[in-house]
C-alpha cells in the first residue's frame, strides 16, 4: 500500500491526541485490543507476558487492554494456561505487568472474563465445575447442556467481578474492562438466543440487561468513583456470527442505557470490520451508534489497518496493509473516540510508533502463518 506523506502526517496528528476517560488521561487514541493468549501456566503471567505488554507500551500504545483474565469463580474458564485475575501469585504477576507498562509510558486495564456456557465440564482450571449460563444454553444451541444459574450463582459471579476490579485498582491498574461480548457469560444474558429466563433477568431487552447492569453497579461501588469501567460488547458471537442483540437503534438504546446508568464510563464496541455500517440509512458503525445513543466515549475495533478480518487470519491467512483514512474521518467527526488495534499490533509491536511518527510506509502485512507462533 502506498501512503502519501500528507496522509501519514494526518494519521499521526489525529491519533496522537490525548483523551480523558473518567479519571484517566490516555496519551493518545491507540488502544491495544484484548487478544487471548495461552502463555500463563497456572494462570500466572510471567516475565514473557510482562515483556509482551511493556514492549507495545514503549512503542506508543496509549491504552492496553489485556487478554481476557478469569475472575475468581469456579466456572469462569476453560484453560490452565490462560491468566487469572485472582490468587496471590497471579496478582503478583499482574502487578509486574502494570508497573512495566507504566514505566514505558502507557496505561493499562485488565479484561475481566467469565466464559459461561462456552465452557465444557471437565476442563481446567476446575474440572468438576459445571458450565453455567442464564438458561444453560451454548450460543447457537437449541437444547440446554449446562446449569441454569440460580440467584446464588448470579450473586457469586457478581462478587467475583467486583473482587477482581478491586484487586485491579489495588495493584495499580488504570481501570477495568468487563467482557460482555462474543457469546461469553454476560453476553449470554444480553442475547435472546441464550437467555430464555422467565424471571426478572429474562424477557425484553431491558430485562436481559439486568444481570450485566447489576454487575456493573457492583463494580462501580467497589472501586473509586474516578476509576474507569470499560464495557466490551458485540452483536456477533463466536458460535453465531450473524447474531444480533439489536435490530434497530431503539433496541440498542434499551440495552445500553441501563449499563451506562449503572456506571459504564466507556463502551468498547466489537465488530469484525470497523467500516461496516451497523443499521440501515446511516453510515455509523456500532461504536458510532453507541456514542450517539449513550453519550459515553467509545472504542471502535475490527480489522484496523488490515484487509480481511481476524477469523480468516486466525485460520492462518495473511492480510494486506489497508489505509485508515475513513477511520480518521470518523474520529474527526467525533463519531467515536479511540481505536483498538489487534492483529496489526500482534504482527508488529512497533505499529503505534510507526503510525505516530508518520512512518506508515514501513507497516508490514499480517502473516497469519507466523504471527500467532511468536506472540512476543
Amino acid at each position: 500500500m502506498s501512503v502519501t506523506p500528507q496522509a501519514a502526517s494526518r494519521a499521526a496528528e489525529i491519533l496522537s491526541r490525548p483523551i480523558t476517560l473518567n479519571g484517566l488521561t490516555v496519551p493518545n487514541r491507540i488502544v491495544m485490543a484484548p487478544m487471548t493468549r495461552m502463555f500463563s501456566p497456572g494462570g500466572v503471567p510471567g516475565d514473557d507476558v510482562v515483556s509482551y505488554y511493556a514492549r507495545r507500551a514503549a512503542a506508543g500504545v496509549g491504552l492496553i487492554v489485556t487478554e481476557g483474565t478469569y475472575v475468581g469463580h469456579e466456572s469462569a474458564g476453560q484453560s490452565d494456561d490462560i491468566p487469572r485475575f485472582h490468587g496471590a501469585e497471579q496478582l503478583a504477576g499482574w502487578t509486574k505487568v502494570a508497573d512495566a507498562v507504566h514505566a514505558a509510558g502507557g496505561t493499562i486495564v485488565p479484561q475481566l472474563w467469565h466464559i459461561g456456557m462456552v465452557r465444557e465440564q471437565g476442563q481446567p482450571p476446575i474440572a468438576e465445575a459445571p458450565a453455567v449460563g442464564p438458561s444453560g444454553l451454548r450460543p447457537g444451541a437449541e437444547e440446554p447442556t449446562g446449569k441454569v444459574m440460580t440467584q446464588r450463582d448470579l450473586d457469586d459471579v457478581i462478587g467475583a467481578f467486583a473482587e477482581a476490579a478491586a484487586a485491579a485498582e489495588r495493584i495499580g491498574f488504570d481501570g477495568v474492562e468487563l467482557h460482555g461480548a462474543h457469546g461469553y457469560l454476560l453476553d449470554q444474558f444480553l442475547w435472546a438466543g441464550t437467555n430464555r429466563r422467565s424471571d426478572g433477568y429474562g424477557g425484553d431487552p431491558v430485562a436481559r440487561t439486568k444481570f450485566a447492569a447489576e454487575l456493573v453497579a457492583a463494580v462501580r461501588e467497589t472501586v473509586s468513583a474516578d476509576f474507569p469501567i470499560v464495557f466490551r460488547y458485540s452483536q456477533w458471537k463466536q458460535e453465531a456470527y450473524r447474531a444480533r442483540l439489536a435490530e434497530t437503534p431503539q433496541e440498542l438504546e434499551a440495552i445500553l442505557a441501563p449499563l451506562a446508568a449503572a456506571g459504564v464510563d466507556v463502551f468498547h464496541a466489537s465488530t469484525r470490520r470497523y467500516w461496516v455500517p451497523e443499521f440501515d440509512d446511516s453510515d455509523l458503525n456500532l461504536a458510532g451508534w453507541t456514542k450517539k445513543l449513550t453519550g459515553r466515549p467509545t472504542i471502535t475495533v475490527g480489522s484496523v489497518g488490515l484487509s480481511g478480518d481476524f477469523l480468516r487470519a486466525f485460520a492462518g491467512e495473511g492480510s494486506e496493509v489497508q489505509g485508515i483514512d475513513d477511520l480518521l474521518d470518523a474520529l474527526e467527526r467525533d463519531e467515536y473516540d479511540l481505536v483498538a488495534v489487534g492483529r496489526a499490533l500482534l504482527q508488529d509491536p512497533q505499529w503505534a510508533a510507526k503510525v505516530l511518527a508518520g512512518r506508515t510506509g514501513e507497516l508490514a502485512p499480517y502473516d497469519g502463518a507466523t504471527a500467532l507462533k511468536t506472540l512476543s
